[in-house]
């Protein structure tokens, strides 16, 4: 991979992640501090900075938000407390309890700001009744198996929950209260980020069920049992979510706008394939692969290169064994495909700086991938078959590593093709 390349796409990545840290976006959206009680909760791994924002531009503010491991940032009187994720655990559980029980005291003419991001919706965790952290754990563990889409996921989960689809939100009434979304969702569905939980829900608890069905999900028989009753979602004309307001601040689109504004300033073309691409990972790295070859053999000798940007979120279905993530597989794949074609170099990396459940962002690929493979004799294709993507590109040098972004805008995909013909 020639340096120039890497280092732009690596610069370009760096970008977006920098556009939608909460201290930029946060304060923008923040009204005056209203009078009176203002209480702060939140859950999702850009939340602790999103609270540090706040009291930034609030000063010291009472509250409590989740996030996760390692994601903790200072703040003067919210309480920051740490949980797990993909899979919740205990502390999750316990410091959701605590939010339930300060929402319990607010009252009308009282004030909530929900700060919500991507991973609140293992953060924030009230299991419904009759169901335990395990059961919760085995359903997460689960759909996250399956390699459905985001948004049937959360279908399921908010049906299994006394605080997703709304039930913040009502928890909160009759205060008015404020929700500030950073979105990781494709199509930035405000029902889909954390799992809607200041959102109304319009699916019922069949539809969780008829998801579960037809995708063969193995669920826990508490689970069964609590869709069977019927489940406690909010829905969206009840009269408890009146006093709420819902705003998305940073989304996935404004970042490919950014990066495209980037890489026009550099003189290439763009081509923006969406933000909200979704799929099995390493089908969808194939196909843009293909794509990126047939682009440039249409390309002249002196046409300008040409980016291909995109963003969504890809999943993995299964799990051979190996250490891996979709963008990392995603990039994988799409080396494979390429076969060392001159000319074409990628990246693609989670936002928030975790890729699948590795510690890191995601991976760049080039002409040279598979020559340095076989340098490091490590086998691409058997890699892929084991799931084993952040292996092998540890292996080579090729790995994205930020640690936490405190942000989260869901995967970055960036091709970028340079001219080889006459």
């Amino acid at each position: 991979m020639t340096r120039d390349s890497e280092d732009f796409l690596r610069h370009l990545f760096g970008h977006v992640v920098a556009l939608a840290d909460p201290m930029r976006v946060v304060p923008k959206a923040l009204p005056p501090r209203p009078t009176g009680r203002v209480v702060v909760i939140g859950a999702g791994k850009a939340s602790a900075r999103m609270a540090e924002a706040v009291e930034a531009a609030w000063g010291s503010c009472e509250g409590i938000v989740i996030t996760r491991y390692g994601y903790a940032r200072p703040c003067r009187g919210i309480d920051i407390i740490e949980g797990s994720h993909p899979l919740p655990d205990a502390e999750g559980v316990k410091a959701t309890s605590r939010i339930l029980d300060l929402l319990a005291e607010v009252g009308e003419g009282d004030f909530v700001l929900a700060l919500i991001s991507g991973g609140g919706s293992a953060l924030l965790c009230a299991p419904a009744d009759g169901m335990s952290l395990e059961d919760k754990q085995a359903v997460h563990r689960a759909l996250l198996e399956s390699g459905v889409p985001i948004g049937l996921m959360n279908t399921v989960r908010k049906h299994l929950s006394r605080v997703k689809g709304g039930q913040l939100s009502a928890a909160a009434y009759p205060a008015k209260l404020l929700a500030l979304a950073i979105s990781d969702v494709p199509g930035d569905v405000l029902a889909d980020i954390a799992s809607g939980a200041t959102v109304g829900e319009r699916s019922v608890s069949e539809d969780a069920v008829s998801i579960i069905n037809h995708h063969h999900i193995p669920m826990p028989q508490s689970a069964i049992e609590v869709l069977s009753r019927g489940s406690t979602v909010i829905p969206s004309d009840d009269p408890r979510l009146a006093t709420t307001v819902n705003r998305i601040i940073a989304a996935p689109s404004q970042s490919l706008t950014a990066a495209k504004a980037i890489s026009k300033a550099q003189g290439m073309e763009v081509q923006i394939l969406g933000d909200a691409i979704e799929g099995e990972a390493r089908e969808e790295g194939a196909r843009q692969a293909n794509l990126a070859r047939d682009i440039q053999a249409d390309m002249k000798r002196g046409d300008p290169p040409l980016v291909l940007l995109s963003g969504g979120e890809c999943t993995v279905t299964g799990w051979g064994g190996g250490v891996g993530g979709p963008n990392a597989e995603f990039t994988l794949a799409a080396a494979i495909e390429l076969d060392g074609q001159p000319g074409i170099h990628l990246i693609a990396c989670d936002t928030d700086g975790v890729d699948g459940a590795a510690e890191v962002a995601g991976a760049v690929a080039g002409p040279d991938t598979l020559d340095k493979a076989r340098i490091a004799v490590i086998n691409p294709s058997e890699a892929l078959a084991r799931n084993d993507s952040h292996t092998f590109f540890a292996a080579i040098g090729s790995q994205v590593v930020t640690g936490p972004t405190l942000t989260n805008v869901n995967d970055f995909r960036a091709i970028l093709i340079a001219p080889t013909g006459g």
